[in-house]
């Protein structure tokens, strides 16, 4: 096979095919891809122009973030995808990691009974049984329409010949140096004494021979294959717990989506091992029980409001939700007009809700971490939105030897311990328990929504915890306050978690008096560099698209 054309359509051809407002992301008449890197969107760009749809592009930009984006893009770990046909069909697909089955519900505490520091987080003790390759296989089978190898090819020739850092990948790089040398029995080839600088090369040899035997062999490499004996001897070496029969029984699985209304438009999302989708329709069903939906965007009334409504659906994420195939969650009743309402009977327009009176527990710290997300709508009008993780920044930190790929860290998603806080300060209990072959919780969002039967928005983030509040804003900035794509993306946002129980909010996401009202209805406050990282596709009325990627990043939408 001839060496795939990446760049063939670059940015120029954006430019030619598409326009952009300082107030609109890129408008297309046909189709549309945004993604975190410019190298995985000119990839998806291309798949779509060579005829390729939403699933054929979804699975090249996957496999290009594995290269381009190692901190979240990846082979080794997993994510979600909620999928809306040309015809109006929806489906999820779950291809979320596993724990292994030598996995048991105490293995990261000491005698004590107290959680081991980084035991969860750091090294091979903390993967959990990859599901993207699988993910993206099964993906094909149903809906894939160009063959396997040429959706491979992109990112195999990337691999090869080398990507060219961006500022931002190279300080990241850079930031977990001493992770990296920490994690690993190997020299790996994202280790440089000196540090990276934007503009140097990384070729990712091992990496590429990897993707090479995928083009070829399809899953059964990854699962049964070289790939999986290069898994199974790095974990062999260094005390982890990953056998080769977990990964042969490794499935993905197709799942019933969540839908629910708010206001004239259908909301369609993940559901379990997703808390997403539940957390996202208890937090746009709440604004209408709460019968406040005219506050001004970022106002005291309008930030109060948030903070309440996501206090307690983080609560009840806490209690409730994990892996439905091992716990029976409460879907229903958890989304039952009445519930929710009840939720909402000590709510109080002129003070915070402290949130140890709602449920009791304790979080000190919430930390960085590190998901992707893309959107894709194909000129048939197909979409897809897909999230996908490693968990934190590169996972585990650990790189295969032989194979030169990132393994995850999601096993730090379950309940280390019922009311401990994981990395990202998210508290859990019994129904996310580590137990074998189960999904831990997800905070993953991505969502579809259709107006009038008619598909409206595509939409997700990374961002941990923030990922649900992320969406849900972007979603009020388009439905309720008139924002365009871009400017919902661009917009200052803020989160609540329940725990700790303060205000995260982005510099100057509102005036030194919001702050000044707020603090008197008893709000506390932490400031963060960014919230979410949202690549989103509107449907805008002439039937023409808009795609806006989030200036927070290297994110990029192309489309024609």
């Amino acid at each position: 096979m001839q060496p795939f054309k990446l760049f063939a359509v670059l940015l120029i051809a954006s430019l030619l095919f598409a326009c952009k407002s300082p107030t609109q992301g890129v408008i297309a008449d046909q189709a549309m891809v945004v993604t975190a890197h410019p190298d995985a969107s000119a990839i998806g760009h291309d798949i779509l122009r060579m005829g390729g749809n939403a699933y054929d592009a979804a699975i090249a930009v996957q496999f290009a973030l594995a290269v381009a984006y190692p901190r979240a893009g990846n082979i080794g770990g997993g994510g979600f995808a909620v999928i809306r046909t040309a015809d109006g069909q929806s489906t999820t697909l779950d291809f979320r990691e596993k724990a292994p089955l030598a996995a048991s519900e105490t293995m990261y505490l000491d005698e004590l009974g107290k959680p081991i520091e980084k035991l969860s987080t750091l090294g091979h003790y903390a993967v959990s049984v990859p599901g993207t390759v699988r993910g993206m296989w099964d993906l094909h089978q149903k809906y894939g329409s160009i063959p396997w190898p040429a959706l491979i090819e992109p990112a195999y020739y990337l691999a090869k010949n080398g990507v060219v850092l961006t500022e931002a990948e190279a300080k990241k790089l850079n930031d977990f140096q001493e992770a990296f040398y920490s994690a690993n029995d190997h020299a790996i080839v994202t280790l440089k004494d000196n540090g990276w600088q934007a503009g140097d090369t990384i070729v990712y040899q091992e990496l590429a021979a990897t993707l090479k035997r995928i083009q070829e062999q399809g899953v059964t490499d990854f699962y049964e294959g070289q790939t999986a004996q290069y898994i199974v001897e790095e974990m062999q070496r260094n005390e982890g717990i990953i056998t080769l029969e977990d990964l042969k029984k490794y499935e993905a699985k197709w799942r019933e989506p969540l839908t629910g209304k708010y206001k004239d438009y259908t909301v369609i999302s993940m559901p379990p091992p997703s808390s997403g989708g539940i957390c996202l329709l208890q937090l746009l069903q709440g604004i209408e029980a709460a019968g406040i939906v005219q506050a001004e965007h970022n106002s005291p009334a309008y930030i109060h409001m948030l903070s309440e409504l996501e206090r307690r659906a983080f609560a009840d994420r806490a209690t409730y939700l994990g892996d439905a195939d091992f716990y029976p969650v409460p879907i229903d009743s958890l989304l039952d007009p009445e519930y929710i309402a009840e939720n909402l009977a000590d709510f109080d327009l002129e003070s915070a809700t402290p949130s140890n009176s709602i449920k009791a527990g304790e979080v000190n710290v919430v930390e960085s971490i590190e998901t992707t997300h893309f959107s894709i709508v194909d000129a048939k009008g197909n979409a897809i939105a897909l999230t996908t993780t490693l968990n934190g920044n590169y996972g585990s930190k650990v790189m295969v030897k032989g194979a030169g790929f990132f393994l995850n860290n999601e096993m730090d998603d379950f309940s280390v311990k019922p009311g401990v806080p994981n990395m990202f300060g998210l508290v859990g209990a019994e129904a996310n328990k580590i137990e074998a072959e189960k999904r831990m919780l997800s905070s993953m969002t991505p969502t579809i929504l259709e107006k009038e039967g008619e598909l409206f928005m595509v939409v997700g983030t990374p961002g941990g915890s923030t990922i649900i509040t992320s969406v849900f804003q972007t979603i009020l900035n388009v439905v309720d306050h008139g924002m365009t794509m871009q400017e919902a993306v661009n917009a200052k946002k803020v989160h609540h978690q329940w725990l700790p129980d303060r205000i995260l909010h982005e510099p100057n996401a509102f005036s030194k008096q919001t702050k000044a009202a707020l603090e008197a209805m008893g709000h506390t406050f932490e400031e963060r560099t960014y919230i979410g990282k949202v690549d989103a596709i509107l449907v805008l009325p002439d039937g023409r698209l808009e795609g806006a990627a989030d200036p927070r990043g290297d994110d990029v939408a192309m489309g024609f």
